[in-house]
């Protein structure tokens, strides 16, 4: 197992290192200001803080359109008042010092603005480079289920906020969580779903129950096997969360499969990082095409497989889905074959027998999956087999996170 945390702020700082040697910056008006924590010097294009043994440099422009002054920032809002059109782009402090913690600048004109250093701290460029945006489990079948991770049950997830949170936090760590005793209708799983979540509808509908009828252009509405996969790769912004209950299965087989794409996906770096960094800056195609006597949907979006946040280089989304990719036209004929060697590599971690779970869905067991992270797929079965489910808006999840203070 190997994990993707977050240190503490302070922590952090302590340890940032610049990442480049660089010479020295030419000043003008130097101002020197000692505290007993911070250092200060107004150079002609920032402002240089040294806290806690790590230099940090604030464009003027940002310090004054980031001021939380009452006639800047609306605190009840928590919204910007300040029009950040109207800052000289030339603007410079008269002042600076430290005082009681904080810094204080004085603009022309005679406005004040005061900052926390710890508030610069942690939002400053150096700051963010060494916090993860969500702190994460990875793992692979032996490590989750030596996690031993205890499903949420019904009645109290219904009713217990500390079980909602418990759930949450399972769900931001490993990409998946569980609620069991769930009533086998669709009526209940739709309301265990709303308990986390706005559902967002789809061209599938809002709550989908189907069975492996055809009734749909795609081949989950079938008995056959499904490989690894996430959903809704030919969205633009593809499905956040995919919910399932599986309400009956008379019959055998139908095992699901669940995959941690960013396990995988951390393996390649560690062990390619040009290939890594490769399915990370290449944009491909996904495309759903759908022409039915009652459904017509040409649906297509475009993005790399692995999708990094630039400051820090954290994975935030798998898109990786062999059924759904498009024709591979959107990059050159000297970028093609390394960026199969690269996919093949990284396809080769994610079928390793080792990374996978199975796991029998049963009516009552109800299975959250973070979409942009864990790949699902399915072993062929027999018999009647009715799922119900639906996918939940990412963003609504993760503010459902973040107000039990949970960092998501």
């Amino acid at each position: 197992m190997f994990s993707v945390l977050p240190r503490a702020a302070g922590s952090a700082m302590r340890q940032f290192q610049l990442p480049f040697a660089r010479s020295e910056p030419r000043t003008s008006l130097l101002q020197v200001r000692f505290a007993a924590s911070a250092t200060l010097r107004l150079l002609e294009d920032c402002l240089e803080v040294s806290y806690e043994g790590t230099p940090m440099r604030f464009n003027y422009v940002w310090l004054r359109d980031h001021c939380r002054s009452a006639s800047s920032y609306n605190s009840a809002t928590h919204q910007r008042s300040l029009d950040t059109g109207s800052i000289e782009l030339t603007l410079r402090p008269e002042s600076s010092a430290v005082e009681d913690g904080q810094l204080v600048l004085t603009w022309p004109g005679g406005h004040v603005s005061k900052f926390s250093l710890g508030w610069l701290a942690e939002n400053s460029h150096e700051g963010r480079k060494t916090v993860m945006e969500q702190p994460r489990i990875l793992w692979n079948a032996n490590v989750y289920q030596n996690a031993r991770i205890s499903a949420a049950k019904w009645d109290k997830f219904m009713s217990s906020d500390s079980e909602l949170k418990k759930f949450l936090q399972n769900y931001l760590l490993y990409g998946i969580a569980f609620v069991d005793d769930v009533p086998a209708t669709v009526e209940a799983t739709e309301e265990v779903t709303r308990r986390v979540s706005l559902i967002r509808e789809t061209t599938y509908g809002r709550m989908w129950s189907f069975t492996s009828d055809f009734s749909r252009g795609d081949t989950a509405y079938s008995q056959l096997a499904l490989d690894r996969h996430t959903d809704t790769s030919y969205f633009q912004e593809p499905c956040g969360i995919q919910v399932f209950h599986c309400l009956r299965h008379e019959g055998t087989g139908g095992k699901t499969l669940l995959v941690d794409g960013f396990y995988a996906a951390e393996k390649l770096r560690q062990r390619s990082p040009e290939n890594f960094e490769l399915l990370c800056r290449v944009p491909i195609r996904h495309e759903y095409i759908e022409n039915t006597e009652n459904h017509r949907n040409h649906m297509t979006g475009i993005g790399p497989v692995l999708n990094i946040y630039p400051w820090n280089n954290e994975l935030y989304m798998i898109r990786y889905n062999n059924y759904d990719r498009s024709v591979m036209n959107t990059m050159p004929h000297d970028t093609i074959q390394r960026w199969y060697v690269a996919h093949r590599e990284l396809t080769t971690e994610l079928r390793w027998p080792e990374n996978e779970l199975w796991v029998k869905l049963t009516p009552g067991k109800v299975i959250f999956i973070d979409n942009w992270r864990v790949l699902h797929g399915r072993e062929s079965f027999t018999g009647l087999r009715q799922l119900c489910g639906c996918y939940l808006t990412r963003d609504d999840v993760l503010s459902a996170a973040r107000c039990f203070g949970l960092q998501a």
